[in-house]
């Protein structure tokens, strides 16, 4: 590979950003698309197809497209049961997860032994590690004082999915405080609530398993970078 493409693609990686190197079989001719580009390009429709499945493969007989995709990350917000079950759950599908809960009692390592997990306050943990396009939040503290910042940054980060615990009423207690927050409804409305699918979970395995079939679901039919531009620039 030419050096600074190999260059190229590094840098779309360490930033967390997704590409494709597309190859030509027969001269053996290289060149990246990053998925800003993927709309404009002549191989749109079979790039976009790509990225959605996260799968390398040849197109027909000539060109093989090589998909790099950031490892998708859950972040939770808050060390609790549903969390405990969770975490096992989402490392078996592919996710990288880490848990963020300034509640000492509840965020320690024997709890969450060899994960990523930081006792800390959510503003703190996300200034230094910020949510990107390929994070999934999931809040589930249910106290506001530490829930709703992260959800407010997942929503201007475009996370592929956004979901908070809680019963209706709480959650139209949550849309409200959001919006004196200054986030518009139809941004807010992004936030599954009450969280997972409705599969008439009960337990903490239970929602956690709802859980992440709505995160594998959001993940799989993600918006690309064209049409989350486009919703940005509707605003």
């Amino acid at each position: 590979m030419d050096l600074a493409l190999l260059k190229a693609l590094n840098e779309e990686r360490l930033a967390r950003r997704a590409c494709i190197l597309v190859t030509d079989l027969t001269s053996g001719a290289q060149r990246l698309v990053r998925e800003a580009e993927v709309e404009a390009d002549d191989l749109a429709p079979d790039l976009s197809k790509a990225l959605r499945s996260g799968k390398s493969g040849r197109r027909g007989d000539d060109l093989f497209l090589n998909v790099h995709l950031p490892p998708p990350r859950i972040v939770v917000i808050g060390a609790a049961h549903i969390s405990q079950a969770l975490v096992p759950m989402a490392e078996l599908a592919g996710f990288d997860i880490e848990i963020i809960d300034p509640r000492t009692a509840f965020a320690t390592p024997e709890r969450f032994p060899g994960l990523r997990l930081q006792a800390e306050w959510p503003e703190l943990v996300l200034k230094d590690r910020p949510l990107d396009s390929y994070c999934a939040l999931v809040a589930v503290t249910h106290d506001p004082k530490i829930d709703d910042l992260p959800l407010i940054e997942a929503i201007k980060a475009g996370c592929f999915y956004i979901g908070a615990l809680g019963s209706r009423k709480t959650h139209a207690k949550r849309l409200e405080r959001l919006a004196a927050a200054g986030l518009p409804d139809h941004k807010t409305a992004r936030i599954e609530a009450p969280i997972g699918l409705d599969i008439g979970a009960s337990t903490p395995a239970e929602i956690a398993v709802a859980i992440l079939g709505s995160v594998i679901s959001a993940f799989r039919k993600r918006k690309m970078h064209a049409e989350r531009r486009g919703e940005t620039e509707a605003l």
